[in-house]
């Protein structure tokens, strides 16, 4: 019964998804609800992100260094730094930390929506209720995500910069030469940008259904935000693996 529920949801979900893309037109009130939602849940989240990033690469690189000074390996510490954040640590950090901040947020919003009768509004007024409130999040979030996820590089290097020249001694023409030769642009940082992408989708997409479908309740929302942060953290885990099989070689 709980396989059968499961398989009946992802055909709903999928079905959503589907409404919410035949709803996603670009006109002037869509527009101006994209630029408030990017700045709801791309602005907003940057503080975390940043933070988060900053001491990922603190610690990516204290911990690559004591591995690898004990093979005499230590410049190959801005390639491990480089490559971690790139291909798997960015990416994923930053969903999830993007799914804690700004995914429960919009589980929340559109449980209240439902609680207090606006989306019902809605629809009495002939608005689609999943173009109006959906869409301009779920784009958002693909927008905003890999953004973040360029930010949360940029602090994790700056900050495995300082920790290994300025703390550690290693050579500053040796770390960024080595970071340099080993980053591909377009195998590791587009294909950093397009997972980033693909999980602000899930993210968006996941929260925004658990929240629409929510019972009409303060408790069924709250329940809702729960079940949206543990279902789209464990989705952006699985489609990790997937893209990472299908786009690295």
């Amino acid at each position: 019964m709980a396989f059968a529920e499961a398989i009946r949801s992802v055909g709903r979900g999928g079905l959503f998804g589907l409404t919410m893309l035949r709803g996603s037109v670009p006109t002037r009130d869509f527009l101006a609800e994209l630029v408030r939602e990017i700045y709801k849940v791309g602005a907003r989240s940057l503080p975390i992100i940043a933070v988060g990033g900053a001491f990922v690469g603190l610690v990516l690189t204290l911990q690559g260094y004591r591995t690898l000074s004990t093979y005499g390996a230590v410049d190959a510490l801005s390639t491990l730094l480089g490559l971690s954040l790139y291909r798997e640590l960015a990416p994923v950090l930053t969903a999830l930390l993007f799914i804690g901040r700004a995914g429960s947020s919009i589980a929340a919003e559109l449980g209240l929506m439902r609680a207090t009768d606006q989306i019902k509004a809605l629809e009495l007024m002939a608005i689609d209720p999943v173009a109006k409130v959906v869409a301009p999040r779920f784009w958002a979030a693909v927008l905003t995500v890999p953004l973040l996820t360029g930010i949360f590089v940029s602090l994790a290097i700056s900050a495995g910069w300082f920790q290994a020249v300025q703390v550690l001694g290693i050579d500053n023409g040796s770390f960024w030469s080595g970071l340099r030769g080993s980053v591909d642009f377009w195998d590791d940082f587009g294909v950093s940008m397009l997972k980033s992408a693909v999980f602000g989708g899930i993210a968006a997409l996941v929260a925004a259904y658990v929240g629409f479908h929510a019972e009409p309740t303060i408790e069924g929302t709250s329940v809702a935000t729960t079940r949206a942060v543990v279902n789209a953290s464990l989705l952006v885990l699985v489609f990790n693996f997937i893209l990472s099989a299908l786009l690295f070689r």
